[in-house]
């Protein structure tokens, strides 16, 4: 299996990714940190085929499943005496690093370090079995300055960081409205302004950016400073649905521990049903473990309208991330990747059929 190098811009963003800066929703940093709440294992559970399972995933919205599974116990009690070791990772490629030195076996992760990852490693690394969530990502904008899709032509449009899954959407959409932006630099009809989601509200009270392009919570942070929404990403896609999070797990640890990987999978699929069946209460518990995460929970002006915009689901959409893809190629910040075999969801097909929901596809993207 060959994959196709990153261009020098790739490189760039490899670099950029060091920083404090985020790949798929609000958090920030390139460090991982212990969560600070393990479920308890009951002393007579009986162990899986692993004495613990690492975990990882964003303090964010959009990885609310894993927020929601680790807070209710809903994925331990499907491991049994396989304890959950949970990691926090405010960017996506500090998640990748520690899926490639071992130190983390499965994450909930966004599209672009999930591709990101895979290329650069030719395949190697990393598969995704599972989706968690779609949607979430708005343009919020500056209703005095702009006020139809046209006029954000000219305008400062603050996007996470160079290359990441917005900033690909925001690139992609303005060429298609025929305007032009040098990908790398961020110039052009429209200034793409990479801007720390941690400070976007701020940049946007002080006057420096128009707008954002934005996932949540950022941009209903934003609406509660006075902007408006422009456009809903999820629009402009069919059925309204596109990948923000996937399941990944290192390709050693599922050849050696499918039983603790489908365990964790259906915790993960019964966590989101328990999403859907219960959205408040739901709600209600991924804040509680935001406030444990951050120390300050997100006020009801954000968290409603923001948890409102996200889709939680187990398929992937895997037609959408190879859309995204396609998008980060035609923007000219990859190299077209050669994708197949990224997808595994033989395991999570299996745990679907044994719930009675219907099977998921990889888009002619899965492992052989």
């Amino acid at each position: 299996m060959s994959a196709a190098r990153p261009r020098t811009t790739l490189r760039t963003i490899a670099v950029l990714a060091a920083l404090p800066l985020l790949l798929t929703a609000c958090g920030y940093g390139s460090e991982s940190t212990d969560d600070g709440k393990q479920a308890e294992v009951a002393a007579d559970a009986e162990k899986l085929s692993a004495d613990e399972v690492k975990i990882g995933y964003f303090p964010n919205l959009t990885h609310a499943t894993a927020l929601v599974g680790v807070q209710e116990g809903l994925l331990q009690k499907e491991l049994g005496g396989t304890e959950i070791k949970a990691s926090t990772f405010n960017a996506g490629p500090s998640e990748i690093e520690a899926l490639n030195s071992g130190s983390l076996d499965i994450g909930w992760i966004g599209p672009s370090p999930s591709i990101n990852g895979y290329t650069k490693a030719a395949g190697k690394n990393l598969r995704i079995i599972a989706g968690s969530a779609s949607g979430g990502v708005k343009l919020v904008v500056d209703p005095d300055k702009i006020k139809s899709l046209k006029d954000v032509k000219g305008k400062k449009i603050a996007t996470p960081q160079l290359g990441n899954t917005q900033d690909v959407a925001l690139l992609n959409w303005i060429a298609e409205q025929g305007w032009q932006v040098d990908a790398e630099s961020g110039s052009g009809d429209v200034s793409v302004v990479r801007t720390d989601n941690k400070i976007t509200p701020d940049a946007y009270k002080s006057g420096s950016i128009d707008g954002a392009w934005v996932p949540e919570p950022t941009a209903s942070k934003l609406v509660a400073e006075g902007a408006k929404v422009l456009l809903d990403e999820a629009d402009l896609w069919p059925d309204k649905k596109f990948v923000i999070t996937n399941i990944i797990v290192s390709q050693k640890f599922l050849k050696e521990h499918p039983d603790v990987v489908e365990a964790v999978l259906r915790g993960s699929v019964k966590t989101n049903e328990w999403i859907n069946a219960n959205p408040d209460e739901a709600k209600t518990s991924a804040n509680e473990a935001l406030k444990e995460l951050s120390g300050k929970a997100l006020p009801a002006d954000v968290i409603d309208p923001a948890w409102k915009s996200i889709t939680f689901l187990d398929d992937p959409l895997a037609a959408t991330l190879d859309s995204q893809a396609e998008h980060a190629v035609k923007a000219g910040l990859l190299e077209k990747p050669d994708l197949k075999g990224i997808y595994d969801l033989a395991p999570l097909n299996k745990v679907l059929k044994a719930e009675g929901k219907d099977e998921v596809d990889d888009a002619g993207l899965g492992a052989e």
